[in-house]
């Protein structure tokens, strides 16, 4: 195992020496090939683990570092596992994908040199036991990150949402690295056993304030409400392959931070349980009420990441208060859902964003008002698009469906023997969970609806709007037929899945499970068949009735119009008028900015009407304080004034403080210390 992990660097640093001296075209081929073999080596490791033996040694480290433990457990081994699958199939499309920016040489050189490094660093991250090399990989994503997003860096919104991803990932550095430092600073180790070690022998206060560091650092890199603003300008400015890695693997590495902090951190597991159930609900109804007003295809699929962000914390948040009760099967259920949603929603949600960047490269826009009419020209696509939106929607016989079902169960199993207080709270989860689902049907309604179906809006002169070529369509049929597998034959996946839950719950409690005594998978499985077979016997009805028609003569007559002499396609519903309604039940949610001209006279000549929705909790969290320091360090303007002479004198000041400030607090602690004698 030791020389399989000292290969994948190896094989790493060659491919970016090589890279340099191969044709642009094939660049993206050489740069997919490290992901290829990392993928398998890693993924061997993961299978391995997953069927019962350990995987961890020790490497010398350094004077700073101390040694830097390397482990795979059942934990890290599922997530090596998903981020593999995302990074192969996204990898793989992203070479036909970039086929489109073949001008752009050096931007492509970059993004091929920084590809698999991301790649890498993900993985680093999940096997490392050191909390300071922890910091270095986290460092490294990050910047690797930046530099994918920022690909179209020419572009101003581009650059600003790169910015933003970047600053705000450092906001998420600053309190990890407040937390290390504390446990370095009580226990002198950067290992991750110290964590343990530290909580077990300190108050519950200190403990939870710890994991609260922990939680706001991952929390933000996850996209939880209100950490998330970064998150809907990162994915639209991203190459749609990348788009989908960072909803599908990137914002996962949050989640992975937080279930290794509640593995390690020893502390009140109902408190956790409390605080994050509430923070999760927020998170998938705020997430999801944004997406269904969005204009822009991607900017709306990354509102449905925060979505299920909240669905993942929610089955977090029911394992935790599981522990905290020492109920098994809460654990059991709470924990599994998680983990399962987190595969599911790479993989609908990755499907989601490599179609709508087929959708974006025949159209040259996102913005859902100017298209429709897609299905006709891209029938692939506009399947792929709808078995993921049916995924994400929790319908059967898909994955989505399987993953929430057991948070249902789980929520429903701690509903039965709550008190009352504890009742009100659940009752609350269960129906901001439905609420997820049901606001989550009306999004991707409108949204297949407007981009593929009807007529197409916009003419889009001088394009020939075709579908993708097949080579990038394989990996999209791989991610669909997973999507089917797992809501179909769930019992395979959940078996895997009792692994990393046993590091939960009790290993003995997990291995008497048979699968079907405690977790309802027969039920699972036969609702997904009978969905599947309802499917089956509407696409029988639609071939005979297409085999009895397929001949008969058809011909044209003009119906009755309503009134409308002259329909076109402008009588067609938009993405906005189709969520009207919900938009004015939910005003005081959403914010709104409308440009409008008036309609005048009975028959207007022109009218014009624009919406733009807004993150009420970015205009009022971010947007209003750095407005208002703005304004500050406006009056402050003076200062910078062009004389010579104030120049030197700011000089002099700076210097006299420097030699003051330390007498006089020096003064002040003198002053303290009598104080205390007398």
């Amino acid at each position: 195992m030791e020389v399989m992990l000292g290969i994948m660097p190896a094989l790493l640093v060659l491919s970016q020496i090589f890279i340099f001296f191969v044709s642009s075209p094939k660049r993206g081929y050489f740069a997919y090939l490290p992901i290829v073999l990392n993928s398998i080596l890693s993924s061997y490791i993961a299978v391995w683990v997953l069927l019962g033996n350990q995987a961890e040694f020790t490497l010398s480290g350094s004077y700073i570092t101390g040694p830097i433990g390397i482990q795979i457990d059942a934990l890290s081994a599922w997530f090596i596992l998903v981020f593999n699958f995302t990074f192969l199939t996204g990898g793989f499309y992203g070479i036909f994908y970039m086929e489109s920016y073949s001008d752009r040489v050096n931007n492509l050189l970059l993004h091929w040199l920084v590809f698999p490094v991301l790649h890498f660093s993900l993985l680093t991250i999940i096997i490392l036991q050191n909390t300071l090399a922890f910091l270095v990989a986290w460092e490294v994503m990050a910047i690797s990150a930046f530099v994918l997003v920022i690909f179209e860096g020419s572009k101003p919104v581009n650059l600003k949402a790169g910015l933003n991803y970047l600053i705000q990932s450092h906001v998420s550095v600053i309190f990890i690295t407040i937390a290390v430092l504390w446990i370095y600073f009580r226990t002198s180790s950067f290992d991750f056993s110290a964590i343990s070690t530290f909580t077990k022998n300190t108050n519950e206060a200190q403990t939870l304030l710890l994991f609260l560091m922990f939680f706001l650092g991952f929390a933000l890199k996850a996209g939880f409400v209100p950490f998330h603003t970064w998150l809907p300008y990162a994915h639209p400015a991203a190459p749609s392959h990348v788009s989908g890695i960072m909803s599908g693997v990137l914002i996962k590495i949050g989640i992975y931070g937080i279930l290794r902090m509640i593995l390690l951190i020893h502390t009140n597991y109902l408190v956790l349980g409390y605080f994050i159930l509430a923070i999760s609900i927020i998170t998938g109804v705020y997430g999801v009420m944004l997406a269904i007003i969005q204009h822009n295809l991607k900017r709306l699929l990354a509102y449905h990441s925060i979505e299920n962000i909240g669905i993942i914390g929610i089955g977090i948040g029911v394992g935790c208060i599981g522990l905290g009760l020492n109920n098994n099967i809460l654990i059991t259920l709470g924990f599994a859902g998680a983990l399962l949603h987190t595969l599911n929603h790479s993989l609908f949600k990755s499907l989601l964003f490599f179609t709508s960047g087929n959708v974006y490269s025949v159209t040259h826009t996102l913005n859902i008002e100017s298209l429709g009419g897609l299905v006709k020209k891209m029938p692939h696509t506009s399947l792929l698009f709808l078995v993921a939106a049916l995924a994400i929607t929790g319908l059967p016989p898909f994955n989505g469906f399987v993953s929430e079902f057991l948070i249902y169960i789980g929520l429903f199993e701690w509903l039965s023997y709550a008190k009352l207080s504890t009742l009100i709270f659940g009752i609350i989860v269960v129906l901001a969970l439905v609420l997820i689902g049901g606001f989550a049907l009306i999004c991707f309604t409108k949204a297949f609806s407007v981009v593929f179906l009807g007529e197409e809006r916009n003419s889009h002169s001088n394009v020939h709007i075709n579908e993708a070529p097949k080579a990038s369509l394989v990996p999209l049929y791989l991610i669909a037929s997973l999507i089917v597998a797992i809501g179909v034959f769930p019992k395979i996946f959940i078996n895997v899945l009792l692994k990393p839950t046993s590091l939960f719950a009790n290993p003995n409690f997990i291995s008497s499970l048979s699968g079907t005594e405690s977790i309802p998978v027969n039920l699972m499985s036969a609702i997904s068949l009978s969905a599947l077979m309802f499917i089956g016997f509407v696409v029988l009805i639609w071939g005979i009735r297409w085999l009895i028609t397929r001949e008969v003569k058809k011909t044209m007559h003009v119906t009755w119009g309503c009134g409308y002499v002259e329909p076109n396609k402008r009588m067609q519903y938009t993405a906005s008028s189709f969520v009207k309604s919900y938009a004015k039940l939910f005003k005081m949610v959403l914010l709104i900015f409308k440009h409008e001209k008036p309609v005048e006279k009975v028959f207007p000549v022109t009218a014009q009407y624009e919406s733009h929705p807004y993150d009420r909790i970015e205009h009022g969290l971010i947007d209003k304080p750095i407005r208002g320091f703005k304004s500050i360090l406006g009056k402050l303007t003076f200062l910078q004034n062009g004389r010579l002479q104030l120049y030197i004198l700011y000089g002099i000041v700076f210097i006299g403080l420097l030699l003051v400030v330390p007498v006089i607090t020096e003064w002040i602690i003198r002053f303290f210390e009598v104080l205390k004698q007398i």
